[in-house]
């Protein structure tokens, strides 16, 4: 059975950083594209970046292009989003899936909440 969990979110000021963490199990992220996800306020889930299985290829929402950066420990079963520079707008519920450029599974965690807010 595949299930994520999302963690690491929180409360954050404009312009600073946070590390979320998903664990995932039932597959390997060793093997698999993995991506994070995002839905704000009153918004469709979008996608936010991926990372193929052989890290070579990366893919990043316009908006968050230069301040997140995803990364897996292949040991843990675990993939991690650096978020840095936080703005107001990238308020939301993060979630982590399987997959490159859409969900692999139809499976999701309950997510981890992010406010950017002074």
């Amino acid at each position: 059975q595949v299930q994520f969990v999302e963690s690491g979110g929180g409360l954050v000021q404009p312009g600073g950083s946070l590390r979320l963490s998903c664990e995932a199990s039932g597959f390997s992220v060793a093997s698999s594209d993995m991506s994070w996800y995002r839905q704000g306020p009153h918004k469709e889930r979008e996608l936010v970046t991926g990372l193929s299985a052989d890290s070579y290829g990366r893919n990043w929402a316009d908006s968050v292009k230069g301040r997140f950066t995803m990364s897996r420990d292949k040991v843990r079963n675990v993939v991690y989003l650096e978020m840095s520079n936080l703005k107001p707008e990238d308020t939301a519920i993060y979630y982590c899936n399987a997959g490159y450029y859409r969900p692999q599974y139809d499976s999701w965690g309950q997510g981890t909440q992010v406010t950017v807010s002074s």
